[in-house]
């Protein structure tokens, strides 16, 4: 073999191997579980790695994806959310952050009524730790999101409502607002299985002042502009529970306390097509609340 096949071959492997040695690694989904003593089992999640996280030393924000009622911990990987986020850290069009996502039941995020499921409790005093310390995830809220679909939606925005020094951001699509104190009336009197559900939450009828203490609506009216989170919500004008009137009316309690916030109403009703023509919006929302930095911290 002549010493320039050998040089050429040998060219050729150093590029072969080079490239792979220097190529970032993929992103990927991880779904496990996190023991919790708060509810006596342990509750699932999943979590979305950005590219690079797996071989790294780096350390990113996380955003917080709270799923909606009927759904559970895998609705990002399930109905294409995963590829979608994959698509906008390839292009670049979003910093890379952790996104995970707690199974919550029909829990609204809160401690119900009953005492029977502190499920804000878990959150805020189990889960949060457990991620933060299992994950290399950068501390404090200039690192922090949390975003939901539906009452997700509204588990977000309450959460970063009455914890906005957890929180630098939050957004919400077609979040469960209503302005209105809904009427649970029992379990067969209604012939609505969702507003059965919100009665075991809330109480049957729904307790006007626990009702009050945890929705959003109320809550936005306590906040202040100093604590405020960045704030970004949109509902489909033919929601078909009717979650856009909680929308403008959040919008106009915000506009009334002069707290900075991104309201969107578009056409679309309350299903997935609407949700993810609009989650890229709110990904990128919570990208650039992250900057300044724009880059993960090496610890």
């Amino acid at each position: 073999m002549s010493k320039s096949v050998r040089l050429a071959i040998g060219l050729l492997f150093f590029l072969v191997f080079s490239n792979q040695a220097i190529a970032a690694p993929e992103s990927r989904a991880e779904c496990q579980s996190a023991p919790s003593k708060v509810l006596g089992r342990a509750v699932p999640y999943c979590i979305l790695l950005p590219p690079g996280y797996d071989g790294g030393k780096s350390s990113y924000p996380i955003l917080y994806f709270l799923h909606g009622l009927g759904d559970n911990q895998e609705m990002l990987i399930r109905f294409g959310g995963f590829s979608l986020i994959e698509d906008m850290w390839e292009k670049r069009q979003i910093m890379p952050y952790l996104i995970v996502t707690p199974a919550a039941g029909a829990s609204f995020y809160i401690n119900s009524y009953d005492g029977q499921t502190h499920y804000s409790d878990f959150f805020l005093k189990e889960f949060m730790p457990y991620i933060e310390k299992h994950y290399r995830v950068e501390p404090g809220r200039a690192h922090r999101g949390i975003a939901g679909i539906s009452m997700g939606g509204y588990g977000a925005l309450r959460f970063a409502f009455v914890h906005p020094e957890l929180f630098v951001s939050v957004s919400a699509h077609s979040a469960a607002l209503m302005d209105k104190l809904p009427n649970v009336q029992g379990h067969s009197a209604t012939g609505n299985g969702r507003l059965e559900l919100l009665g075991r939450v809330f109480g049957e009828p729904p307790n006007k002042e626990f009702w009050d203490r945890n929705n959003p609506l109320a809550l936005a009216g306590q906040l202040r502009r100093s604590d405020a989170p960045k704030i970004y919500f949109d509902c489909g004008s033919e929601d078909g529970y009717g979650f856009y009137k909680g929308a403008e009316a959040l919008d106009k309690i915000l506009e009334r306390r002069g707290i900075p916030h991104e309201f969107h109403l578009y056409p679309g009703g309350h299903d997935w097509s609407y949700f993810v023509e609009h989650i890229g919006a709110s990904l990128q929302f919570h990208s650039e609340a992250f900057s300044p930095a724009q880059k993960p911290k090496v610890k």
